[in-house]
């Protein structure tokens, strides 16, 4: 088990290896994916899509559905810019203390929300805290849900920021998937870490790819 806090216990992965947690290929190619969880909302989203785009770089959002709701010009602008979404609940639920209906009733109205503000759906999903239940995963089979295996832990408040960077430049390799946060509770570290982390892996000869599997991929839960 992995005892850096910005990695994922390795056991993870093996006990369910139907999600999606770490993209494989060859080290040579040194790309990384980088996700946005939470958003969309105004301030840290707005923050990163200037960040991303002063790179030339894509991502992937998790967007809350009442988020969308809520903001549907930055929603709209995450599309427009050529990032990837993906559903992330309409309310932010925990599936271990919710029950299956509802957790897939609260999916649903995330995924329609997207096509009332944008006209696009989405494949991709993430469970909110990582935390989902196993008959959730078989219930949610045209999915592929997308978990990580770097986390920036940016949502922490009172931290060294630094070590913070630190931290999760050290967890990451080639291919990983990596969460940072588009939040207000995530603001202050976010706007530290993210410029810091993407101006490192460009000196070092990384690309960054956004998640994307066509509707020809669609194999429920199948094995990255």
């Amino acid at each position: 088990m992995s005892l850096t806090p910005h990695k994922i216990p390795a056991i993870l992965p093996k006990l369910f290896p139907g999600l999606l947690w770490h993209i494989r290929e060859e080290p040579v190619l040194k790309t990384i994916y980088l996700t946005f969880d939470d958003g969309p909302v105004p301030g840290p989203t707005e923050f990163v899509l200037e960040v991303l785009r002063a790179h030339s770089i894509p991502a992937t959002f998790f967007c809350i559905g009442d988020n969308v709701r809520k903001h549907p010009d930055i929603f709209t602008r995450i599309i427009t810019e050529g990032h990837a979404i993906g559903n992330h609940t309409f309310n932010h639920l925990k599936g271990w203390s919710t029950s299956n209906n509802d957790y897939l009733k609260n999916i649903r109205q995330c995924a329609d929300e997207f096509v009332k503000q944008s006209g696009k759906s989405s494949n991709l999903f993430r469970p909110p805290y990582g935390r989902i239940r196993r008959q959730q995963i078989k219930l949610l089979d045209e999915y592929k849900i997308i978990m990580w295996d770097v986390l920036s832990l940016d949502y922490q408040p009172n931290q060294d920021t630094g070590k913070l960077l630190r931290g999760t430049i050290n967890a990451t390799r080639p291919g990983s998937i990596v969460v940072f946060h588009d939040s207000y509770k995530a603001e202050l570290n976010l706007k530290f870490m993210l410029p810091n982390y993407i101006a490192h892996f460009l000196r070092e000869g990384f690309q960054f790819k956004s998640l994307s599997f066509p509707e020809v991929d669609r194999v429920p839960n199948s094995k990255s």
